[in-house]
C-alpha cells in the first residue's frame, strides 16, 4: 500500500469516526423518571375519591398561595384588581378569588357569560373585555333587563360600533354605560387616534350615554424584545388616550375606570402605571403559557388527570414494525407508549417526567398516544397529569373540578355553562 493510499485511508476512518461522533452528539438524550412525591400524592388522592376519567383538579393550597401573592403586589400598588370571568369560569372558583382579592369588579367576555354571573354577583361591577356585536347587547338587555344592561360597561373600539350602541340603547330606552378600548401597542383594534376618540366621546355625551373610561390591553409587552420599552409606550399611548378624553369633558380620573394589563403585564403596573385598575385572571391558576420571568413566584395550580388505559414496553410502529427498533435506538424516549384516556387537551404532558406526544401516531382526542423512556413504568390505571397551556380554553371541557386540599379530593367546583 503507498503512502498515499494509506493517507487517504486513514482520512476516510477519521472522516467515518468523526461522522458518527457527530450523530451520536445528535442523538436525542434518554429522559424520564416516575411521579415526584407531589404527583403521586396527587394520584392517590384521585385514586381514593374513584377519580379514573379524565378531570380538572385544582390545588386549593397553591391557588390561596398564588392570591395571596397577586394580593400582595396589588394592595402595595394601591391598585385595585379586577377579576377575569373567562380564566377561572366556575363559580366556586371565581368566588374564591375574588373573595381572596376582596374585590368585586369582574372582566367578562360575553353575554351568556354576563347572564350566567347576573344572578351570582348582582353587586359587581362587571366590565366587558372585548367589543361584541350589537346584538348580543340586545339579547342581553332582553334576558337579563335594561336596569342590569345599563350597569355593564360596554366595549366600544370603533365610531360604528358606538353608533349601534347608541341606536339600540334609544331604542330599548336605557342609558348605557360605554368604556373605550384603546390600542396601546397590541394592535388588535380599538381606538388609536386621539381625535377620533375625542370625537366619539363627545358623540356618547351628547346621546345621553356615559362614558365609564378606557380599556388598553398590553400582553405583547413581555414578549417584545425590549419590554421596558414596550410598556414605556403604551403608557405613553394610554396618556395620549386619556388627554382626547379630557379634551371631550372626561377629565375626573377617580370618575373612570381606567384598565390595563393582564397576568403577564400587572406587576410592571405595580412598579407605575397611568390605569387605575388592573385586570389578572389566568395567574391565579398559572398555566403553561404563562411562565413569565415577572410570576416567578406562583405556582400551577390546574393540572389535568387522566389514566393510562393501555401500556406497552415496546411501542411498536403501525404497517413498519420492523423499523421500530431503529427508532427505539436512535431515540428512547420512543421505547414505551402509553395510551390514556382522552387526549388532544390544550396541554402538555407534567409528569410523569420525559413523557411526550408521539410524532408518528399524532395527536387524538379518544386514546392519545405519549411515549418515554423505560425509565417510566406505568400500567394502566396509573395517572397522568398534563399542565394546561390555558385555562379559559380548557376549564370547561371535564365538568366538575375536583378540588384537591389536605392530600385529599376534598370536593368538587362546578364549571358554568358552556359559553365561548
Amino acid at each position: 500500500m503507498t503512502g498515499f493510499d494509506r493517507r487517504a485511508l486513514l482520512l476516510s476512518g477519521g472522516a467515518l469516526a468523526l461522522g458518527t461522533l457527530g450523530l451520536l452528539a445528535a442523538r436525542p438524550d434518554e429522559r424520564g423518571g416516575m411521579h415526584d412525591t407531589y404527583f403521586a400524592g396527587l394520584s392517590a388522592a384521585l385514586t381514593r375519591a374513584g377519580l379514573m376519567r379524565p378531570v380538572l383538579v385544582i390545588d386549593r393550597a397553591r391557588l390561596s398561595a398564588n392570591i395571596a401573592a397577586i394580593r400582595a403586589s396589588v394592595d402595595a400598588a394601591r391598585l385595585p384588581l379586577r377579576v377575569v370571568a373567562k380564566s377561572l369560569p366556575s363559580p366556586d372558583l371565581l368566588g374564591a378569588v375574588m373573595d381572596g382579592m376582596g374585590s368585586q369588579r369582574l372582566m367578562v367576555f360575553s353575554a351568556e357569560m354576563l347572564i350566567q354571573l347576573a344572578p351570582l354577583h348582582p353587586g359587581a361591577d362587571m366590565l366587558m373585555g372585548k367589543p361584541l356585536p350589537v346584538s348580543e347587547f340586545i339579547r342581553l338587555a332582553a334576558r337579563a333587563g335594561g336596569e342590569f344592561a345599563s350597569r355593564v360597561q360596554w366595549l366600544i373600539d370603533t365610531p360604528q360600533r358606538l353608533a349601534q350602541y347608541l341606536e339600540a340603547a334609544k331604542a330599548l330606552g336605557i342609558t348605557p354605560r360605554l368604556n373605550f378600548e384603546i390600542d396601546v401597542g397590541l394592535h388588535r383594534g380599538g381606538f388609536n387616534d386621539p381625535a377620533a376618540l375625542t370625537a366619539a366621546a363627545r358623540r356618547a355625551r351628547e346621546a345621553g350615554a356615559a362614558v365609564s373610561g378606557l380599556m388598553g390591553y398590553d400582553p405583547h409587552v413581555p414578549k417584545m424584545p425590549g419590554p421596558d420599552k414596550a410598556h414605556a409606550a403604551a403608557q405613553a399611548a394610554y396618556r395620549e388616550a386619556l388627554s382626547a378624553l379630557a379634551e371631550a369633558g372626561f377629565a375626573d380620573r377617580a370618575a373612570l375606570t381606567l384598565n390595563s394589563a393582564g397576568s403577564p403585564t400587572f406587576r410592571r403596573h405595580c412598579a407605575g402605571t397611568v390605569a387605575n385598575e388592573v385586570s389578572v385572571g389566568s395567574a391565579f391558576v398559572k398555566p403553561g403559557d404563562f411562565n413569565y420571568p415577572d410570576l416567578t413566584d406562583l405556582k400551577p395550580a390546574a393540572f389535568i388527570a387522566t389514566p393510562v388505559i393501555k401500556a406497552s414496553a415496546d411501542q411498536q410502529l403501525p404497517g413498519v414494525e420492523a423499523l421500530s427498533g431503529a427508532m427505539h435506538w436512535w431515540d428512547r424516549n420512543t421505547q414505551r407508549g402509553f395510551f390514556i384516556h382522552g387526549g388532544h387537551w390544550l396541554a402538555k404532558p407534567a409528569s410523569p417526567p420525559g413523557l411526550e406526544y408521539s410524532k408518528l401516531f399524532g395527536r387524538s382526542s379518544n386514546q392519545e398516544l405519549l411515549t418515554g423512556s423505560r425509565n417510566i413504568d406505568l400500567k394502566p390505571d396509573d395517572h397522568v397529569f398534563l399542565r394546561p397551556d390555558q385555562s379559559e380554553a380548557l376549564f370547561l371541557q371535564f365538568g366538575d373540578i375536583a378540588v384537591y386540599d389536605g392530600g385529599e379530593i376534598a370536593g368538587a367546583w362546578p364549571t358554568l355553562p358552556v359559553s365561548a
